[in-house]
């Protein structure tokens, strides 16, 4: 065999590993999107059930189709804030059994079907050029997923089924039988997978190879070695994206760590001392042929990458405190002075890997940069009551961390807007432009307060107490309203619409009471004529700031 005829079958095998991993991503986007909404549900039930948590790590994984997919925006939500560590052990320990699905599709692969499932990759691409409807679009897309990567498999095992007895095919045999050292067997795939970041892949690579009779370290256990080092190899990903985040962040990645690596001793301990495992338990199971057809050692492979899993969460499940513990003493916390976390600080584009969850967390967020802006006002408004000029600093500090939190916001709505959203999502992203605009503008109109309380005191301004009585209560009106539309925009409780819109016309009626008797004091030499520009301006702000509000309660009528 010449060099050029060695670089051209390299060469296949990227190709295929590339369509393979194509197909993947397109599946995991599409499936996360046809899932929409659901995850985050899922995620909400994990509670205190470690059952549930497996069950729900299994379940997200077979959507997003990878363990990977699963652990990283597991890190995210346990950084966010949204998880705890517990929660988070089961639903990895869940993820890691759901990937073993695409070991089964890969060793079903091998049969004659394949080249049913090959059209599909032209099936899917048609339906998504020719509909117009959104969610067949994500069918097709998904249709099509399925195609390349059998397309992908398919030009893996082109690459290395040559000729039984050919010099290509016993070179290739030639070099992987050499490799017989159990340590540097699992060492191998622990870097494959680390450098293709998808333990799925390995196992497509291992499997093909087993489907054409081709034999790592003279058979036996040696394929399970790799295997089982592909499972060390997929934490990477998970560890990678948790460099620079919270400590619990990095105990999560690190349980999923721990959880593969004791799991690997384990087996690495039966394997090394039951040589004969794979032909005695695996083949006991799937003999050579089946169905007709060498699907046997395939199988295989796929049942020993299930049996891995499992019992490994089996034996680890009733640990999980264990777990949680040892992490949280390999990973201690920062001894640093207490501070005040900004909002959306914690806004981690590891969600972003489920756009639906990701804008879940952020829109949880704007509701707390909501009553962050709210508290503003609340400061200015008992400022210029209490004839406080003092507050202005705070007020101002405030409004320059609104500032921030809105270009964390909107930076992060921008990237949200370039992943894979379905209407409805792209609705609620463009409503949340306008709640931070409306959010921004409350904190503004609590900084003009801060300036009427400054004319209020350097001006030795005097207002009566009907005014000041009649001002609290338009006030208090205005609390009230911001209450139920924080409700009304969090739950996204339409049947409080009514009642945002009837506080609205309260204020804006208390507003014209307060300027008419006012005017009516002036007339009647009860109030000086300095102080008119500060009360109304006051009372028209105050307005202002319910707009506002009342604009953010509605926003919800814009994702419909």
């Amino acid at each position: 065999m010449s060099a050029w005829d060695i670089v051209k079958i390299v060469m296949q095998i990227l190709g295929g590993v590339g369509t393979f991993l194509v197909g993947m991503r397109l599946l995991s986007e599409n499936m996360t999107k046809l899932a929409h909404g659901k995850l985050q549900k899922m995620l909400n039930k994990t509670a205190k059930s470690r059952f549930a948590g497996v069950g729900i790590g299994t379940a997200m994984t077979i959507l997003g189709q990878s363990s990977a997919f699963t652990t990283v925006m597991v890190v995210g939500l346990v950084n966010a804030g949204f998880m705890t560590l517990f929660q988070a052990t089961a639903i990895i320990m869940g993820a890691n059994i759901g990937t073993t699905l695409n070991a089964w599709v890969i060793a079903l692969a091998g049969s004659d079907i394949t080249v049913f499932f090959l059209a599909l990759a032209a099936i899917g691409v048609f339906l998504t050029m020719f509909s117009k409807n959104e969610r067949t679009k994500s069918i097709g897309n998904v249709i099509a997923a399925f195609g390349l990567i059998f397309v992908g498999l398919k030009l893996m095992s082109s690459a290395l089924s040559f000729e039984s007895g050919s010099d290509g095919f016993n070179a290739v045999s030639g070099i992987l039988s050499v490799i017989r050292n159990p340590f540097l067997l699992l060492l191998i795939g622990i870097a494959i997978t680390a450098l293709v970041q998808s333990s799925t892949a390995v196992n497509a690579i291992i499997i093909t190879m087993a489907s054409l009779g081709i034999q790592i370290g003279g058979g036996g256990n040696a394929a399970l070695y790799i295997i089982i080092g592909s499972n060390i190899g997929t934490c990477v990903t998970a560890l990678i994206s948790s460099l620079g985040a919270a400590p619990n962040a990095k105990r999560a990645a690190l349980i999923h760590f721990l959880f593969n690596f004791f799991g690997a001793i384990i087996f690495m301990i039966v394997l090394v001392f039951w040589q004969g495992f794979a032909e005695t338990v695996l083949a006991s199971i799937f003999p050579v042929t089946v169905f007709g057809e060498r699907l046997g050692p395939t199988l295989q492979i796929a049942t020993f990458h299930t049996l891995f899993n499992v019992t490994n969460t089996l034996l680890f499940l009733p640990f999980i405190k264990g777990f949680v513990w040892i992490a949280e003493r390999l990973v201690r916390d920062k001894k640093t002075e207490e501070e005040t976390v900004p909002l959306f600080s914690d806004l981690d584009e590891r969600l972003l890997r489920s756009p639906s969850v990701a804008l879940g967390h952020l829109y949880q967020e704007t509701g707390k940069a909501f009553t962050y802006a709210m508290d503003t006002m609340n400061d200015a408004f008992e400022a210029f009551v209490g004839k406080d000029t003092s507050v202005k600093a705070r007020v101002d500090e405030k409004n320059a961390e609104l500032a921030q939190m809105n270009r964390t916001a909107v930076s992060y709505l921008v990237k949200l807007s370039s992943s894979s959203l379905v209407m409805e999502e792209e609705r609620t992203v463009s409503a949340l432009h306008y709640v931070l605009n409306d959010i921004m503008r409350i904190g503004e109109l609590a900084d003009n307060i801060t300036k009427y309380t400054e004319h209020y005191v350097e001006e030795e301004l005097v207002f009566s107490e009907d005014f000041l009585e009649m001002l609290k209560g338009m006030y208090e009106k205005l609390k009230r309203l911001y209450v139920v539309s924080l409700a009304t925009f969090l739950f996204r409780d339409f049947s409080k619409l009514a009642e945002v819109d009837k506080l609205e016309d309260e204020i804006d009626k208390a507003r014209r009471n307060l300027v008419a008797t006012h005017i009516a004091r002036l007339n009647e030499g009860k109030c000086k004529p300095q102080s008119s520009n500060v009360s109304i301006n006051l009372v028209g702000n105050l307005e202002r700031a319910a707009d506002h509000i009342t604009f953010i309660a509605h926003s919800i009528e814009q994702d419909q």
